[in-house]
C-alpha cells in the first residue's frame, strides 16, 4: 500500500532537490527557446477555378462527335486538373522543375539566420561560402556537397510546405514556413504561379496538336458532313486555345493570396518553456523518490 503522508514528507524533505533540479531544467528551457529562430508563415486560400461553363462545357457536348474524328474532348478537364494539380504540388518532379530553377538554394538548404532590420539573410559557413559562391558542405553518399534535388525536396517538404485541403468547401490552404517572411511569401506565390503556368501549358500543347490534326482531316476528306463536323470542332478547340491564353489563374485562383506576415507563427517560446519546466519537476520528484527508496535499502 502507498503512504501518501509517508510520500509527502519524503518530497518535502527532498525539497530542495526539487527546486534546484527544476530551476535547472528551466533555464536550460528558456536558453533552448530563446537559440530557436522566428519561423513565418505565409499563406494562401485557394479555390479551384471553375469554368465548367467555359471550355469544358463547350467542349463536353462535342465529345461524341470528336470520336468521330479520332480526337479525345474530355469534359470536366478543369476540375480534373485541379484535383491532380493538388498532388502535383506535393511532387518530386513539380520540386524540381518547377519550383527548384527558380528559388535560391541556400536559402532552403544552408540559412542560419535572418536580421528583421536589414531583411538580410546569414548562412551557415560550414555548408554555403556566400563570398565565392560556394559549396563547402562534407557530404556523404547518397549526399553530395551540393544539395541534390531529392535531398532539397525532403528539406522543402517536411520543413517550409503544408497543403491541406477542406472537404466541405473545397478550398486548398497552401503554407510556406521560413524564417524570413518575405521568402515565405515569394515561395508561396511561386507554387500557385508555377502550377497554374504548368496546366495551362500542358492543355494549350495538347489544344494545339488536336488543331494540327483536324486541320490534316478536314483537308484530307472529302464527305461534307465529315468536314462540317471537323469545322465546328475546329471553331470549338480555337476558343479553347483564347480561353487559355486569356486566364491567368488557370487552375486555382487565390481566394486569400500569400502576405508578408509582421508576427512569426512560431516557436512557441511560452509554451516550450512550461513543458521543459513540468519535465524537469516530474524528473526531480523521481529523483527524490529513487534517492529515498533505492539507495536507502542499499546503504541499509
Amino acid at each position: 500500500e502507498i503512504d501518501l503522508r509517508k510520500l509527502f514528507k519524503v518530497l518535502f524533505q527532498g525539497k530542495w532537490i526539487i527546486v534546484s533540479v527544476t530551476a535547472f531544467v528551466s533555464i536550460i528551457g528558456v536558453v533552448y527557446s530563446l537559440s530557436l529562430p522566428n519561423i513565418y508563415k505565409s499563406e494562401a486560400l485557394l479555390a479551384p477555378v471553375n469554368s465548367a461553363s467555359g471550355i469544358s462545357g463547350a467542349l463536353g457536348n462535342l465529345s461524341g462527335l470528336a470520336g468521330l474524328t479520332g480526337v479525345s474532348l474530355a469534359s470536366g478537364s478543369d476540375e480534373d486538373n485541379s484535383l491532380k494539380a493538388i498532388k502535383k504540388l506535393s511532387s518530386l518532379s513539380f520540386f524540381e522543375n518547377n519550383i527548384l530553377p527558380y528559388i535560391f538554394l541556400p536559402d532552403l538548404m544552408a540559412l542560419e539566420s535572418w536580421d528583421p532590420e536589414t531583411n538580410t539573410l546569414a548562412y551557415d559557413e560550414n555548408l554555403y561560402q556566400k563570398n565565392t559562391n560556394t559549396w563547402v558542405r562534407d557530404a556523404s553518399y547518397p549526399n553530395t556537397q551540393i544539395p541534390t534535388a531529392q535531398e532539397s525536396f525532403r528539406a522543402f517538404i517536411g520543413k517550409h510546405f503544408a497543403l491541406t485541403t477542406d472537404n466541405k468547401t473545397g478550398f486548398i490552404s497552401l503554407k510556406i514556413k521560413h524564417q524570413s517572411p518575405f521568402i515565405a511569401k515569394q515561395w508561396a506565390d511561386l507554387m500557385i504561379k508555377q502550377v497554374n503556368t504548368f496546366y495551362r501549358q500542358k492543355d494549350k500543347v495538347e489544344s494545339e496538336k488536336a488543331v494540327s490534326y483536324l486541320n490534316q482531316q478536314i483537308t484530307t476528306t472529302s464527305l461534307s458532313e465529315i468536314k462540317e463536323s471537323i469545322a465546328e470542332l475546329l471553331q470549338q478547340q480555337t476558343k479553347k486555345l483564347t480561353l487559355i491564353e486569356a486566364k491567368q489563374l488557370y487552375v486555382f485562383e487565390s481566394i486569400d493570396p500569400p502576405a508578408v506576415m509582421e508576427l512569426k507563427s512560431e516557436p512557441g517560446r511560452a509554451l516550450i518553456c512550461i513543458l521543459i519546466a513540468l519535465f524537469g519537476g516530474m524528473l526531480s520528484i523521481v529523483l527524490v523518490l529513487i534517492k529515498h527508496y533505492v539507495f536507502k535499502k542499499k546503504v541499509a
